[in-house]
């Protein structure tokens, strides 16, 4: 069976990497008074208390109701403890905020978890947690991040390469290979903890089964669990097997008994101190693990092999080497189609790892709110304080499902926002995945009741950017090229939840029922003068001209999926109707807010700002130019005659308003002007303003850099913009990469750097004019050059230069990499890509989260050829706004 056929299989998704590289640290694992997550748990706390929520470990693997867990732990013989989980900074200790202090690299993956690889780079030295620590809280935001390769852990080489790799036989009989490389000159020990744990659901006191592990010899640990198929681990080897229980050491922690004798630290209790109290002599438990200790000679390589599996067996290890193949065979075979049209072999190796990179960062998400709230049956009752610190408006959010996480280790919670971005990738190899994501989270037990998408577990009522209707059209009609044919069910369940959506924004957000709209970050983590979740001191409100064109998008978005379904069910014209309305009277605000018309447009500057508008109706400019003001190119949708003259009703409906209302329609949209093919325009923005707002975007004296669209102007740098209301100074100045403010909680990081999501949006943007203006609609580019090209081949650069982030210059290096020699140069390194959060406004260089491979996946799609002019014509599916490097 091929990975393609297996992809139908919903069972081969029973086991994947759904593992959280943290549990420590989460808002759902925080029980404290004050609602200090940060602190309630800790990464040293961690090896001794049983979480509620979830489990962490090392290169995991479990089922997708995580009822069983396997991880591997490693021990150097110089460590404090054993390295069960991923080392990093919190939110206060880090000079720039959260940050892992590990390397590690995801390989491969195919969408079913058929064969996985990832490497993790080991030191051979005690690991320097208190450097790291106290280095970073004595750097100002002002300077760098003390890096783990600036401790000089891995300058002489003295580390191992740790490389794990899975292959499954059938649903549920997984392989698992375990290849050690000594990098040093000298011989070093290392002791590997293969471990398999049971997540503790029976303390909780609503169902007290407890399963257990137990051994029948030095090779096999029996798995007995009234639900898991898998009963069996195996290794390769004759080993020592050592066994406790997944509860908490209170008796460590807390100073109270135990309940257990035989604690979730136990198997670290007898492996750092020697203590065989710690472990149970009876050999059975709920967490158990092989005890392997080896010597590797300098430069030796060995390999370890263990499998999971339904079948007993005399000869577990026959067919492993076999199997392995195939499973690696297959995944060649299954990207080698993916990726046909890529010719370079640097691209092809990028978008392989930022596939894996996704793959790997799905999670088993557990969180129901009401339930935490109130404490559990068994447990002693959570503070009354917690009922008012967070999320008490979302009792109804029950969430339990395998999700598509950021970055499992710096965000492993979902963010809505990015999950959209998240599926235009996923789309291209696992199109399921990417809908059942999007359609998640409408169901009710994630959207509120009131129509709000849940933002994040920080805070789920905050307010991200509405692109979920944007990702369900752009997964509907890549799904439909791949299969053939649309699948309208989908497309149809999502829009009726929409609705709700867009009815919440609608009554929510647009304060003063002018059609502009305002309130929280919109995910832009406060790009501007200050923080939009505060509420100004003289009653000002903060017109923003994002929020309000991202709504103009919203609803176009949800006027062409209308228009779509209208085409097998009449009834949607109405709904198309509705939307187009709803967007001209959006659009028509930006130029005409209150009696006297105020626009966000500056006719002076020719750009779009916020705006504070005060009481007694006076607005004022906040001249700050960021990408806010370039967001209303987003909002731009292209029909074609054909599409209209199926939809009688909408032409007819569509021709009253154009006669009745043209203020409306003359204004913004271009609908009455007719493109090349008859293609109708509807757009926030002329041919004059888009002209004058890419002369600021395509300068590089301003938004633009070689590694992409800047988030902030970079004129800034220099002459930071200042602005005094009500007595306060405010101040932004550009800032290519980390923030070096603390205002926000640090969260000032739009100053500057190149963010994914909104980037792939510009050049969808621009693709979608394209396709409306033809190709003699030239804009000079780089500005102040003298060269002209026209939209699609701006586009097309602009991708090429994102994908210069990751791929190799003509001095071998990649951008990405940064200023480390070691990483650009090694072998060992080089080569192994690392998909950041956000890259320096002027070098390229990743910031911020390291593994964030969610929206910064988005390079897989840039990287992926665009269909041909034939394709296109013969499926409308992916013209305009097919984005390509």
């Amino acid at each position: 069976m091929s990975e393609k056929q297996r992809l139908s299989e919903i069972s081969w998704k029973k086991w994947g990497p759904y593992v959280s590289n943290r549990e420590w640290g989460l808002v759902r694992e925080d029980y404290s008074e004050n609602g200090d997550a940060w602190k309630y748990t800790t990464h040293d706390t961690a090896e001794s208390k049983a979480y509620r929520w979830g489990e962490e470990g090392i290169c995991g693997i479990c089922d997708d109701l995580q009822q069983l867990v396997f991880s591997i732990g490693f021990w150097n013989k110089k460590d404090k403890m054993v390295k069960e989980r991923f080392f990093g900074l919190t939110n206060g200790q880090g000079n720039h905020g959260e940050d892992v202090k590990e390397y590690f690299y995801y390989l491969d993956s195919t969408p079913t978890h058929s064969y996985m690889k990832m490497l993790y780079k080991y030191p051979q030295n005690a690991f320097p947690y208190e450097d790291l620590l106290k280095t970073n809280a004595e750097r100002s935001k002002e300077e760098p991040e003390y890096e783990l390769i600036d401790t000089g852990i891995f300058d002489q080489n003295e580390y191992f390469d740790l490389f794990i790799e899975y292959a499954k036989e059938s649903e549920s009989d997984i392989l698992v290979k375990l290849t050690i490389v000594n990098k040093s000159q000298n011989e070093a020990p290392i002791v590997i903890l293969p471990a398999l744990w049971f997540r503790n659901t029976w303390k909780w006191g609503y169902d007290n089964y407890k399963p257990e592990l137990n051994s029948e010899d030095a090779q096999h640990i029996v798995i007995n669990h009234k639900s898991i198929e898998i009963k069996h681990l195996y290794a390769k080897q004759s080993l020592k097997t050592l066994f406790c229980d997944n509860e908490t050491n209170c008796e460590k922690l807390y100073h109270s008994p135990n309940e257990s004798r035989y604690c979730k630290d136990g198997i670290n209790d007898f492996v750092i101190n020697g203590n065989s109290q710690a472990v149970n002599p009876q050999g059975n438990g709920t967490k158990a693990s092989f005890f392997i200790d080896e010597m590797l000679k300098a430069g030796e390589s060995r390999v370890f092999e263990f499998r999971m599996t339904d079948k007993e067996s005399e000869e577990p290890f026959a067919d492993f080497e076999t199997v392995f193949e195939l499973r690696k065979k297959e995944a060649d075979e299954f990207y080698a189609e993916i990726q046909k049209g890529i010719e370079s072999e640097d691209e092809k190796l990028v978008q392989r790892q930022a596939f894996a990179g996704m793959l790997w960062n799905k999670m088993f998400y557990h969180y129901n709110v009401e339930k935490w709230l109130k404490g559990d049956p068994a447990e002693v009752p959570p503070p009354k304080s917690r009922e008012k610190i967070r999320n008490f408006e979302w009792k109804h959010l029950n969430n339990e499902h395998i999700i598509s996480m950021p970055d499992k280790w710096e965000y492993p919670w979902y963010a809505t926002w990015d999950l959209a971005f998240h599926t235009i990738s996923f789309s291209l190899i696992d199109p399921d995945f990417a809908k059942y994501q999007l359609k998640l989270f409408l169901f009710e037990w994630y959207m509120h009741p009131n129509g709000q998408l849940p933002a994040y577990e920080w805070n789920f009522s905050d307010v991200n950017p509405p692109v979920h209707a944007w990702a369900v059209f752009r997964v509907f009609k890549i799904d439909e090229y791949i299969k053939g044919k649309p699948d309208l069910e989908f497309l149809e369940s999502a829009f009726q939840k929409l609705l709700m959506n867009f009815t919440w924004w609608v009554n929510k957000k647009d304060s003063n029922g002018n059609n502009i709209f305002e309130g929280g970050f919109l995910g832009l983590d406060n790009i501007g003068v200050f923080d939009r979740n505060i509420r100004l001191p003289n009653g000002e409100q903060l017109e923003q001209s994002d929020g309000t064109s991202w709504m103009a998008m919203f609803a176009l978005n949800m006027m062409r999926i209308a228009l779509e379904l209208a085409l097998y069910n009449k009834v949607y014209e109405e709904m198309a109707m509705k939307f187009f309305e709803h967007f001209l009277s959006i659009a028509n605000s930006l130029d005409n807010m209150g009696d006297e018309n105020f626009s966000l447009w500056d006719q002076e500057d020719e750009f779009f700002y916020d705006a504070i508008s005060s009481s007694d109706g006076n607005h004022m400019y906040l001249r700050l130019r960021t990408i806010v003001g370039l967001i209303p190119m987003f909002a731009v949708e292209v029909i074609d005659d054909e599409m209209i003259e199926k939809l009688p009703n909408f032409k007819k409906r569509m021709k009253w308003v154009l006669e009745n209302k043209p203020e409306l329609a003359s204004l913004v949209s271009r609908w009455e002007v007719k493109g090349q093919d008859s293609k109708h325009l509807l757009s926030l923005l002329r041919g004059h303003r888009l002209k004058r707002l890419l002369k600021r975007m395509l300068n590089p004296e301003e938004f633009l850099s070689e590694y992409g669209i800047r988030a902030l102007s970079k004129e800034y740098e220099k002459n930071p913009y200042t602005l005094n209301l009500n007595g306060a100074d405010y101040s932004v100045k550009y800032t290519p990469a980390e923030s070096d403010s603390g205002l926000f909680g640090g969260n000032s990081n739009w100053r500057g750097p190149i963010w994914f999501p909104i980037n792939f949006l510009i050049i969808e943007s621009l693709q979608r004019f394209f396709f409306y203006y033809s190709p003699d609609f030239l804009v000079e580019y780089p500005s102040g050059s003298g060269n002209y090209s026209n939209l699609d081949q701006i586009a097309d650069s602009l991708s090429k230069r994102l994908s210069k982030i990751f791929l190799k210059d003509e001095n071998e290096k990649r951008p990405v990499n940064g200023q480390y020699e070691r990483f650009q140069t090694d072998p060992d390194f080089k080569d192994y890509i690392l998909f950041y959060e956000y890259f320096h406004g002027d070098n390229g260089r990743g910031v911020g989260a390291s593994h964030q491979t969610g929206w910064t996946g988005l390079i897989a799609k840039i990287l992926q050829p665009r269909f041909s002019k034939k394709e296109m014509a013969e499926s409308e599916t992916e013209m305009p706004g097919e984005v390509k490097g």
